[in-house]
């Protein structure tokens, strides 16, 4: 079990497989203040969800083991993947993204409510650059760091399958240019910088990845209309046509 953010690194550094990655992902501890709040709220449910048991544990990738399309998003929502177990599944902005992935074909259900609803991601894997549900969805740039060996480990076992990345939101947009340069890709300088519909090319060896930009599925974003149903479409069916 990863206690300080060197076990992240030494723990990180061990991994063969997404099977150990999951594995040593799943019992991580080495940030106080989100094991404190991801457990919290695991006990002290939300009244709607009385009744469910919660996850409450660090969330790992979820998806195919060689996707061609990898999405990366901030981190698990506390009453969403914290309860579910299954990243960005249970909550509004996994609706807004489950119904979007269906209609451009990268889902096969248009709904992901649960860990054994049936729901299967075609070509795609998702994966979060923080691991646990933090207070406010704001992890602090020291827990960002900590839990970096992470999402670093994951892109380098995928990415020779990837052909595109959706950053959802600025946060994971940061997060995948840092992952694959982790990586040895070739990441365009000045750094490229995150808006809805942005893109920019990643190179490794003549691999050729196209990174792309979507403001987050939130409901700030989805009730003002910043976001609306057919820019979503739009970038993740751009990702499908690259796949």
């Amino acid at each position: 079990m990863a206690r300080t953010p060197a076990d992240v690194r030494r723990s990180a550094g061990s991994v063969l497989s997404l099977t150990d990655l999951d594995a040593q992902v799943s019992v991580c501890s080495a940030c106080p203040r989100l094991v404190t709040w991801r457990e919290d709220v695991a006990a002290a449910k939300r009244a709607s969800y009385a009744g469910e048991p919660y996850w409450g544990r660090p969330m790992a990738g979820w998806g195919s083991p060689t996707p061609r399309v990898l999405i990366v998003g901030l981190a698990p929502a506390a009453n969403g993947g914290n309860r579910t177990g299954r990243i960005f599944t249970g909550d509004r902005s996994g609706d807004w993204l489950f119904a979007s992935l269906h209609r451009v074909g990268l889902a096969a259900q248009p709904t992901s409510e649960h860990a054994g609803d049936g729901q299967r991601l075609i070509d795609t894997r998702m994966i979060a650059a923080v691991r646990c549900a933090p207070p406010d969805n704001k992890p602090t740039t020291a827990e960002r760091d900590t839990c970096a060996p992470w999402i670093e480990t994951e892109v380098a076992l995928v990415a020779p399958s990837v052909r595109a990345i959706v950053a959802l939101g600025s946060y994971g947009w940061d997060a995948a240019l840092r992952s694959f340069k982790a990586a040895g890709f070739s990441v365009p300088r000045p750094k490229p910088r995150f808006g809805h519909g942005a893109s920019a090319s990643l190179t490794r060896d003549g691999q050729d990845v196209v990174l792309l930009g979507s403001y987050h599925p939130s409901q700030q974003n989805t009730f003002t209309g910043r976001l609306t149903e057919p820019m979503l479409d739009e970038v993740l069916g751009r990702a499908a046509a690259l796949r």
